[in-house]
């Protein structure tokens, strides 16, 4: 059985979000799914994040729950089969013909475009 003190060493992604309604920041941990503190300064925020880990991962322990670990870089290759519709795959072939590049330069720069304005709403 995994302790609580072996859950709060692991490195878990905190995202910090400012509050422009209620002003301060927000912190989450996207992996510890509801858990989340507030501050109204960074430094406030960042000195309640070890705090509420902590609260949540005892509460996940007492409760039984499952707790996720958080993923790194060596769990992703870069790379992975995509079929698409020959239509499609030729519209790509095409435009990244215009551009001057290779068709996977071109997925690649589509991903990255469409992740990036997905990631500021």
């Amino acid at each position: 059985m995994k302790t609580l003190e072996y859950y709060m060493s692991l490195p878990y992604r905190a995202e910090i979000i400012p509050d422009p309604a209620e002003g301060g920041f927000v912190l989450r941990f996207p992996d510890l799914q509801g858990c989340l503190t507030q501050g109204e300064t960074m430094e406030a925020v960042l000195r309640n994040a070890a705090d509420a880990k902590e609260t949540w991962l005892r509460a996940a322990l007492e409760d039984g729950l499952r707790i996720p670990e958080p993923d790194s870089p060596e769990d992703y290759s870069g790379q992975f089969k995509l079929r698409l519709p020959k239509s499609l795959h030729r519209s790509l072939a095409l435009h990244a013909r215009e551009e001057g590049i290779s068709m996977n330069q071109y997925c690649l720069y589509l991903l990255s475009r469409n992740d990036a304005l997905c990631q500021r709403q």
